[in-house]
This record gives C-alpha cells, structure tokens and sequence, in this order.
C-alpha cells in the first residue's frame, strides 16, 4: 500500500514571529503565531489540501447518500469539529491527536460504516503490545468510541456502528495482559526541601505554595494578582480556569500566611501579568551564570576566538525553546524544571529520587487528612466526593497499629 503524504505542519517563523505553513515548496504566513486567526486560516489550508489528496467529498446529511465514506475521513471532520469545539491549543485537542494516530494506521482506509467491535479489540491489542498501561488503553478507547458516537450524531455512519462499539468491555485489571501503573506516592518532604536549592526563585515559590495550598500544578502555573483576594485574612485564589470549570463547579483555594509570604515577592506588577514566568526565570539563570564568569581577559583576542564565541552564541539563540517567551509555565515545563534541579542536585553529590508535581498534592492531602480527617482533606484538594479523596490521601496506618495493640 502506497505511503499518504502527510500535511503541512504549523510552524513558528523566528525572524518575523508569524505562524508559517509549507504548501507545495512555497511558505504561506498566516499571521501573528499562536493566535486565533492564524489558527483558523491553517485548518483553512489543511482541510482544502485534505480535499485534494484524499478526494473527500462535501459534507453530507445522511450516511446512506455516501456510502463509501471513509475512516479517514471521518477523522478529518471530527478534528476539526473538535478545534472549533475545545480549542487549537487545549490538552484534549492535542491528546485526540495521539489517540487516533492507530485508527487511522490500522483502518484509515476502511469504509466507516463497517468498523465494528472486532476492529476496536485490534486497537486495544495494539496498545498493549505497545506496552500502554491498562488504565490508559481504556482512557483512549472510550475517547475513540467518542469520536464514533459524534458521527452517528452528525449522520455520518448509521447508529448500528456506535451499538457494536459499546459492547466492547474495558480491560480488566489483571487478565488482559496490559501493563499496571505503578500507583502515585506522596513525595518526602525531606526530597523536596533538597530539591528547593537547586532550582530558580520562580520555581521555588510554585513548589512551595502547591506543598502549602495542596492546588493542581495546571493551577499554580496561572496564578495572576487578579484571581487573589487580599481582602480578609486569609488570601483566596479563584484560578481563571480550573479542571472542573466547564462542568459550572467554582474553585476556591485558600491561602495562609506562610503561603502569603511566599507570594510576596511577585505583587510588583499590573493585574493581569501571570506571577511565574519563563521568561523572568531565564533572565534570572543568565545572572547567575554571569556571576560565575572569569574576569575580562587582559591579553588580545585572536580572529579565530572572536568567531568562536559569535558561534556559540548562534548556537545558543537556536537552542532558546519557544516555550522561555511564554508568559507563564505550563504543566510540562514545571515538572522538566523539577527533573532539571533534581539532575542539578545529582550532580553536585546530593542523590535524590526523581518525583513530579502531582505528588506534592498527594503529599498535602495525606498530611491533612492525619491532622484533620477525610473531609477537610476533601476541602483542601477541592474534590465534590470524598471516594476521589482517597486515591490521594494516604491512609494512617500509624492508627490501625495503634488499635491492634490496644485492642488487638
């Protein structure tokens, strides 16, 4: 079978700082990059060449008009249903992405209407054989029936499609074969505070507050002056956008005085500037750097050295991560600056274990819920059931020793 081209990337164009797509050998500018607009003009020119390559027909009420309707295409649709409808940049827009690269390597040019359960089970043995755990396998089939069960919706393939793929059963624990994660442990506090020295004032005070407050890191990383409410005693902090904020559930998280302290430090600026940014990080990194730098040499430099230093210098700019210009950290990048301090501290003789910042939440509800009982843990980690609570508190087994030689 002849290999597809694939589709032009979106692109970041340095010296002009605009989004940039290669059709046909020649560069299309769409403007400035990451923004809505420039957005939507790629997804223009990816579907208008999808149309081309593919001879994708236009869009149809019913499925029985076309009958041949492919997988892929039906693919096609549904990412860009799903741009419009979370978001160009959001996390589940980029995880569709990886969830349906094996539908399409396996049935991509299948008639829609006959993928059935047997092909839905391929794709489960796929991901196991690819060493995928088994909670996740089943997080990306039920995302993959999702898709399905928008193109019944849309009359692109006849309902009796989405009835066979639900009486596929999710994996079992224990006898399907696929890998079991290994559960999320609180951090000890001990490796945290070894871990603070080694990494920038910026990602410092974000580990510090979600070790106090007990907050998501997706939450600290978007901490502005203007979500905080400074009004009473304890400062509350109402994130512009949290985990549950599109199923209507409001977020409060309050913030003490040690937490206040911890703050201080970044209220110099207007409203709306996030507090942790990249940018401030990398501006404090080459301080230090410039810190730990020889005196100026008194002895002539060679032509030779001077175009040594302009190229590492060019290599230097290469190496900037389009990430530093942000305006503030994401999920990723605070837990590779965790990774990158733990590394630092390995390097300078101080072994520590490798952790990520879902474990300092773990570690806080599981020291609220010793001090203070399930529910104010429940409070804390700003859970609607205290079911959920419990996979992040850990249970006082210091208690049930207690009873055991008490009553035991």
């Amino acid at each position: 079978m002849p290999r597809q081209p694939k589709l032009p990337a979106y692109t970041y164009h340095k010296p002009s700082g605009q989004a940039r797509v290669r059709v046909n050998g020649k560069d299309v500018y769409l403007g400035v990059h990451d923004s809505a607009e420039s957005r939507e003009r790629y997804a223009q020119i990816i579907l208008d060449l999808a149309r081309q390559r593919f001879s994708l027909p236009s869009p149809v009420g019913d499925w029985t008009q076309n009958p041949n309707f492919k997988v892929k295409e039906l693919v096609l649709r549904y990412c860009l249903f799903a741009q419009e409808y979370y978001g160009a940049n959001s996390k589940e827009y980029r995880t569709m992405h990886d969830v349906l690269k094996p539908v399409l390597k396996l049935f991509g040019s299948s008639p829609a209407k006959d993928f059935g359960p047997r092909d839905l089970k391929s794709i489960q043995q796929l991901l196991i054989n690819e060493d995928v755990c088994r909670p996740e396998i089943n997080r990306r089939i039920s995302r993959i029936r999702r898709v399905f069960r928008w193109a019944t919706s849309e009359e692109l393939i006849p309902s009796t499609v989405i009835h066979g793929l639900a009486c596929v059963q999710g994996l079992p624990r224990g006898r399907c074969g696929a890998r079991e994660p290994e559960p999320v442990r609180p951090v000890p506090n001990e490796v945290v505070q070894a871990t603070l020295p080694f990494c920038s004032p910026q990602i410092k005070a974000m580990i510090q507050l979600q070790r106090l407050a007990g907050m998501r890191p997706a939450e600290v990383t978007i901490m502005r002056p203007c979500d905080l409410d400074r009004s009473d005693e304890i400062w509350i902090y109402r994130p512009q956008k949290h985990k549950t904020s599109d199923l209507g559930f409001n977020k409060e998280i309050c913030l003490g005085p040690l937490a206040q302290a911890i703050l201080e430090p970044f209220l110099d600026r207007s409203l709306e500037r996030y507090f942790f940014s990249p940018m401030a990080a990398d501006a404090w990194r080459n301080d230090e750097r410039a810190k730990c730098r020889k005196p100026d040499r008194k002895t002539r430099l060679f032509p030779c050295e001077l175009r040594a230093r302009e190229a590492r210098k060019q290599q230097a700019r290469k190496r900037i991560s389009k990430r530093s210009r942000r305006e503030h950290f994401d999920t990723a990048s605070y837990r590779r600056a965790i990774v990158y301090a733990v590394a630092k501290a390995g390097k300078n003789g101080i072994e520590l274990a490798k952790w990520h910042p879902h474990q300092l939440r773990h570690l806080r509800a599981t020291e609220v819920r010793r001090l203070f009982g399930l529910e104010a843990a429940q409070v804390t980690l700003g859970h609607t059931r205290a079911d959920v609570t419990q996979i992040y508190a850990e249970r006082n087994s210091e208690l049930a020793v207690r009873v055991a030689k008490e009553m035991g």
